[in-house]
């Protein structure tokens, strides 16, 4: 089941679904943000931001600074409030957590894992750290750049 309690498992019955109409459907589950309004977020302390990219992409672009780098295959287990490998930046199910990855896509469906967790302010970056970018937001370099 998807965040949305939309079947996606084949031999069920059900009706097995694309990606996109999988993001479509787990995105119509919540709000998701602009870059602008993230950077506003993070800025006032209202918003953890956590970047999924891989280290390669990471690496090529820079980061942004301030967010939180969480490989995508970790992150319900280091965000998740109850969790033994919970990182102390998660401190709880009201925590508001913009996650981006390069282009928004993966972030979508990142967002809607989360909001499984109980994470209901979970969210997503909107054309992810490419549209961060675009806007002229703040990006440094990795240490190995």
């Amino acid at each position: 089941m998807t965040a949305s309690g939309t079947a996606v498992a084949v031999g069920t019955g059900e009706r097995p679904v694309g990606i996109d109409e999988l993001l479509e459907r787990v995105r119509a589950g919540y709000r998701r943000v602009e870059a602008r309004e993230a950077h506003r977020a993070a800025r006032e302390g209202e918003a953890l931001l956590v970047d999924i990219r891989y280290a390669a992409l990471r690496e090529r672009d820079g980061l942004i600074p301030g967010a939180l780098v969480v490989e995508r295959n970790e992150l319900e287990w280091r965000l998740d409030p109850q969790g033994s490998h919970r990182l102390p930046e998660a401190t709880g199910h009201d925590l508001r957590v913009v996650v981006f990855c390069n282009e928004g896509y993966a972030s979508s469906l990142a967002a809607a894992s989360l909001h499984q967790l109980g994470l209901h302010r979970a969210t997503d970056l909107v054309g992810g750290f490419q549209a961060w970018r675009a806007e002229g937001l703040p990006v440094e370099p990795t240490a190995t750049a």
